[in-house]
């Protein structure tokens, strides 16, 4: 039974912020208690962190990008509980309910009648000769970059116990099936169905031409070590931070063990989003 909803909302966006304006009425009409993000209860519902909005709520309904989306799908620790991403006109792909069927959506969610995708999740931990590991859970990827001004970086990978190769390039995309789509794509990755169980290594404009992108079983560990000295080498999770890579440094990947779930869109599969995205098929 949802009776707790979580509202998370890009207020720079005017449609997100015209949306919340009438969804929090609505849903006090529906006799479900409504938080909000802090610095915004103007709304009217319970204003608290996201944190512990991924702590209490029994749905959290995104009204922004799949940028929103990731700065709270990473702190929800219950996979019982539902996000609804609300895509703004962008190009976003696991924001996919369209504003005009919100409230049809909504209406079926708040009644039980809905499906969800369990999506993979990723535990990124960096580990450096000084201080304790740090810890990160991406949905959609981790990329080890190069500085603005750096040469070309040296990543010695392991798949497991077992060698892959070091990657001479300007970084490494460690993405999960949802991250498939995003800047993985971008970099010349494939794209995964986001339900299968898989790890994608994309490297960022490698030196050579033979390393490819490759997919690999999510049961594996995938274990990075930089190998380059006196650059500027950076380790982004889901887009949301930047933290400094030294020579030495390990970052490691694995299965998070705690999916995401996420509403699935009733009036298309994935492979329509896909057509409509990416405009498959058209001359």
């Amino acid at each position: 039974m949802i009776r707790t909803v979580g509202l998370v909302v890009k207020y720079e966006e005017p449609k997100a912020a015209e949306i919340a304006s009438w969804l929090v009425p609505w849903l006090k009409e529906k006799t479900r208690q409504v938080l909000v993000e802090a610095g915004v209860g103007r709304l009217g519902g319970r204003s608290c962190s996201k944190k512990e909005m991924a702590r209490r709520a029994d749905l959290i309904i995104v009204l922004g990008g799949d940028g929103t989306l990731l700065s709270v799908a990473r702190l929800v620790e219950r996979p019982e509980v539902p996000i609804l991403g609300v895509n703004m006109g962008g190009l976003g792909f696991i924001t996919e309910v369209a504003v005009d069927e919100l409230e049809s959506v909504l209406t079926r969610v708040l009644a039980g009648d809905y499906s969800v995708e369990k999506r993979l999740t990723l535990e990124i931990r960096v580990m450096g000769k000084k201080g304790s590991p740090k810890r990160f859970r991406v949905l959609n990827d981790g990329v080890i970059t190069k500085g603005a001004r750096s040469k070309i970086i040296s990543l010695e990978t392991y798949v497991g116990k077992e060698y892959l190769c070091t990657y001479r390039a300007d970084g490494l995309i460690i993405s999960t099936p949802t991250g498939s789509t995003a800047y993985s794509l971008a970099a010349g990755g494939p794209i995964i169905f986001p339900s299968l169980g898989a790890i994608v290594l994309c490297p960022i404009c490698p030196h050579t031409l033979t390393n490819r992108p490759i997919v690999v079983s999510s049961k594996a560990t995938v274990r990075v070590t930089l190998r380059s000295a006196g650059d500027t080498v950076v380790l982004s999770p889901d887009g949301q931070e930047g933290i400094l890579l030294n020579n030495g440094d390990i970052v490691e990947a694995r299965d998070y063990g705690v999916p995401v779930s996420l509403v699935k869109a009733p009036s298309r599969s994935y492979f329509e989003v896909l057509r409509s995205k990416l405009k498959w098929g058209e001359r």
